[in-house]
């Protein structure tokens, strides 16, 4: 009698371990034929195409992917790969997928191929593979520019939807007690903001804006209360943390109880908080990627823009590898936080593991009244509200579960 049961572990397993354990699985199999269904080959082809060392693929595209198991080899042409890439998003869910994709550039040398329109539509964003996109943008040929922009629109637009809410509701909750969160009302809808936010909404058809999403004012707080500098590391090892910052930090610069500061440094400095607050895709390939390190230039740079060290928020985000003047910056950051300044430094900022970061130096920084620790940007919203209230935040981030 058939186990579908049995079946089915036996096919899991032959996906797991290639075409090379065919033979020795088809005499545990029931049924012991073909272990794998239509679809299931497609899969394992796609897979072949990443996981197999030993093997290559036809130039008929006869693995169903129609790419290299060496290289890129034969199946190169920008038909096969897409065919590749419709196939994996089809049939493996969403995080696989961003894994699949990312092994193909690592494993097999892929980077280049992202240059090509047709290809770069077909990949599904993600943190990793914009990373890579941004590292790589000096190479982009003109035809694939506007594509990558799309494709990094399309991540920076699912990471605002992800993140705004919960920023927005602590920055409120925050500053305003009476109040924990926007409430709709005309006299209160940003108008600018919902327009810029809507533009892709537009039905050319009926000539309108077909809004999505509105955006309010807080009613009850429009000035500029608070400064939040955000600082950002640019060398090459902090690409996923570079692309949260740049999206929490244009949420900020959105909220009119706080004045804004992006700024972006590796040895030099820039300030990105135009590019920021109107378009953080703009600011995205504002920055470039790899360097060398001075955290203290940059730190110089900020206090400019302090004006009320007790109504300022400075927070650095980098694995504190200091090219730089280490000494002038373990005494700027003490003399930021006696002045009232709240300090907080995110050795990473990305739902990765644990990081790489200069441990001395992080311990300094603690020491000095600066916590130091890696954080998700799920958890940055309590982060931030608890700075805003003047809660102790390296208290707060062990009860959070962060650490170094």
């Amino acid at each position: 009698m058939k186990d579908a049961g049995l079946d089915s572990a036996i096919s899991r397993w032959r996906l797991i371990l290639g075409q090379e354990a065919e033979d020795s699985l088809s005499a545990c199999s029931a049924g012991g034929g073909q272990l794998l269904s239509e679809e299931e080959m497609i899969m394992d082809a796609a897979l072949e195409a990443i996981y197999n060392e030993t093997g290559s693929s036809g130039a008929d595209g006869s693995t169903g992917a129609g790419v290299s198991r060496r290289g890129s080899g034969s199946g190169r042409s920008a038909i096969n790969l897409s065919k590749w890439l419709g196939d994996v998003r089809s049939l493996f869910p969403e995080d696989v997928v961003s894994v699949i994709q990312n092994d193909a550039m690592e494993r097999k040398g892929w980077k280049q191929l992202l240059f090509e329109p047709e290809l770069l539509a077909a990949v599904k964003p993600d943190i990793q593979l914009v990373g890579t996109l941004l590292a790589l943008k000096g190479k982009i040929p003109e035809k694939t520019k506007e594509t990558a922009r799309m494709l990094v629109q399309a991540l920076v637009d699912e990471l605002v939807k992800l993140l705004e809410t919960d920023i927005r509701r602590a920055v409120t909750g925050a500053l305003n007690k009476r109040q924990h969160s926007p409430l709709p009302s005309l006299s209160g809808l940003d108008w600018k903001r919902t327009i810029e936010r809507n533009l892709k909404h537009y039905d050319a058809e009926r000539k309108i804006i077909i809004p999505e999403r509105f955006f309010y004012f807080d009613r009850a707080r429009r000035s500029k209360e608070w400064t939040v500098i955000v600082d950002i590391d640019q060398s090459g090892s902090m690409a996923s943390s570079v692309i949260w910052a740049s999206v929490i930090g244009s949420i900020f610069a959105s909220i009119p109880a706080l004045s804004t500061r992006v700024v972006a440094f590796d040895t030099e400095v820039v300030d990105l908080t135009e590019q920021c607050a109107n378009d953080p895709v703009d600011m995205l390939f504002g920055i470039q990627l790899g360097g060398g390190t001075d955290i203290n230039k940059s730190v110089k740079y900020c206090e400019q823009f302090i004006e009320e060290p007790k109504k300022t928020l400075f927070i650095i985000i980098s694995d504190l590898y200091e090219n730089g003047n280490q000494a002038g910056l373990v005494r700027r950051m003490r003399e930021l936080r006696e002045s009232g300044v709240r300090t907080m430094t995110l050795l990473a900022l990305s739902d990765e593991g644990k990081p790489y970061y200069d441990e001395r130096l992080a311990a300094q920084l603690s020491r000095d009244g600066t916590p130091c620790f890696a954080c998700t940007p799920a958890k940055l919203p309590v982060l931030v509200e608890g700075a805003l209230k003047g809660q102790d935040l390296g208290e707060l981030a062990k009860r959070l579960g962060l650490g170094r």
